[in-house]
This record gives structure tokens, C-alpha cells and sequence, in this order.
């Protein structure tokens, strides 16, 4: 006999009726999920910290016809924060399936110049902000005995160094592939999968320096395809089909992995 994934591949990747909530929905990752995931049927809860730029993604989901939105106007700063957002989820959907935390921040800067204060903001936002709701939605599955998918987002500089003044952004991230393991072993007995995505530098509003014209963008962008072997830096679109995999049945024997979307980069 043929089993149904042999005989119909597609089907693996269907995730039609789903419910998904997007942190940093507003940013370019978590944008370019929402729009893959609306245009596949999900229904989103879209969370970010900007009204305006919420209601624009939300404006763009609406226009594809698919899943149907709803934003929260709020950051995963607090346990609080995250509880609102699976609250109003389940309010508008009646179920959630798929978290992706999509949320973070960076501020560069080396060691001895850095404020400390200025350090903790970038863990606050990539590591506690993804344990809050880590928390808040894990909770949520395991009581209601939920398969769910968790996606974080993490970046090649969890697994290497970087010589501009990373020590916040590189700690935060091999943080974030730390919590991606450990909630992945804790949590595959209740048949939910965790797993992050690993970019290199790709085209968004912390990046966005890089694409200018000014001397330092054009040194670092320089720097960064010295060491990307397929010659470009990425796009938020290169990241939507592995974000796909990962939140589809076509993952469900894939968990606690770290997957590089990175042109190559941790390769050479």
C-alpha cells in the first residue's frame, strides 16, 4: 500500500484551519510568515508593539483572502503580555497550533564601551521575551493536550562570533538555540515540536543600513558576502519555506534543530 504522503506530498504541507500567533509580526521575518501562513488558510494573531504597522500587515493578510486577523498591540515584556496574547487568539479562533516568536532586538557595541542596560534590552527581547511565551502558549498545549509547533528565530551569530561588538545579539541567540533544544526534549512527550530558524544577514529594519550607500553599510556588507557562498545576502522570502516545513506535518519527526537558511555560511 501507498501511504498518503508518498501519494500525495502536498498534503504534508497543509495547514489549512490552523491558528497561529506571530510575535514581531511587523518585523521583515515575521511579516513574511504571516503573509505565507495567511495565504495558506491559517487564522493569525499578529503581536507587535506598533498599532500602525500592525494594521498595515494585518491590511496586507486581509488582502489575500485567506486566514482570517486579528493584531495585539502589545511586546512579550511580561508573562502578562503573553497570557493577552493567547487569550485573544482563543477569543477570536477558539484554538491555537503554531507559535512563532518572531520578536527581537539588537544594539551593537563592544564590550568595554557597553552600558549594561543596553545589554540586558537585547536579552530581555530575544530570550526572555521568547520564554514568556514559551510559557504562556506551552502551558496552553499541554493542557489541551495540543500538537503544537513552535518556531523561534534565532541567526547564525548564536553559533559564530562576529567581529563588530555582538557580545548581546551573539549570547542572546545561542540562548534562543539553547531553549530551542531544552524545549524541544521537554516537550516531545506531548507530541509539540520546537525549532528555530537561522539566518545570515537578510534584508529588514535592523539590517537596513547595510543595503545604503554609506561607507560603513557597503564595508559590512562587503565583509558579511565574503563569507557566503552563494554570493548574496538574504530576503525575508528566502526564510518563508523553511518556516513552512517546520510549522506543517511535514516536520512532525523534526524537533529541537537549529535549521541555517544562511546561503552557506555555516558551512564554510
Amino acid at each position: 500500500m501507498i501511504s498518503e504522503p508518498l501519494r500525495n506530498p502536498l498534503s504534508l504541507f497543509d495547514v489549512r484551519g490552523k491558528s497561529a500567533i506571530v510575535t514581531g509580526a511587523s518585523g521583515a521575518f515575521g511579516r513574511a510568515t504571516a503573509l505565507m501562513l495567511a495565504s495558506l488558510g491559517v487564522d493569525l494573531t499578529l503581536a507587535g508593539g506598533s498599532t500602525k504597522e500592525l494594521a498595515e500587515v494585518a491590511a496586507e493578510v486581509e488582502s489575500l483572502g485567506g486566514g482570517r486577523c486579528i493584531t495585539v498591540a502589545r511586546r512579550p515584556d511580561t508573562l502578562e503580555d503573553a497570557q493577552a496574547m493567547l487569550d485573544a487568539a482563543l477569543a477570536a479562533f477558539g484554538r491555537v497550533d503554531q507559535l512563532v516568536i518572531a520578536s527581537g532586538y539588537n544594539k551593537a557595541g563592544f564590550i568595554h564601551e557597553m552600558a549594561y542596560e543596553d545589554w540586558q534590552k537585547v536579552m530581555d527581547a530575544n530570550v526572555r521575551g521568547a520564554w514568556f511565551m514559551a510559557k504562556a502558549v506551552g502551558t496552553h498545549f499541554i493542557e489541551k493536550q495540543v500538537k503544537g509547533k513552535v518556531l523561534l528565530m534565532s541567526s547564525v551569530r548564536g553559533r559564530h562570533g562576529n567581529v563588530s561588538g555582538y557580545t548581546a545579539y551573539c549570547t542572546s541567540k545561542g540562548a534562543t538555540d539553547a531553549l530551542t533544544r531544552v524545549l524541544a526534549t521537554e516537550w516531545a512527550k506531548h507530541g509539540i515540536t520546537v525549532n528555530a530558524i537561522a539566518p545570515t544577514v537578510f534584508r529588514s529594519k535592523l539590517t537596513a543600513w547595510m543595503f545604503g550607500d554609506d561607507e560603513l553599510g557597503q564595508a559590512t556588507k562587503k565583509r558579511s558576502l565574503s563569507r557566503i557562498p552563494l554570493g548574496r545576502l538574504g530576503e525575508a522570502e528566502d526564510l518563508v519555506g523553511m518556516a513552512l516545513y517546520l510549522l506543517s506535518p511535514a516536520s512532525d519527526f523534526c524537533t529541537g534543530q537549529v535549521m541555517y537558511v544562511d546561503g552557506g555560511y555555516t558551512a564554510g
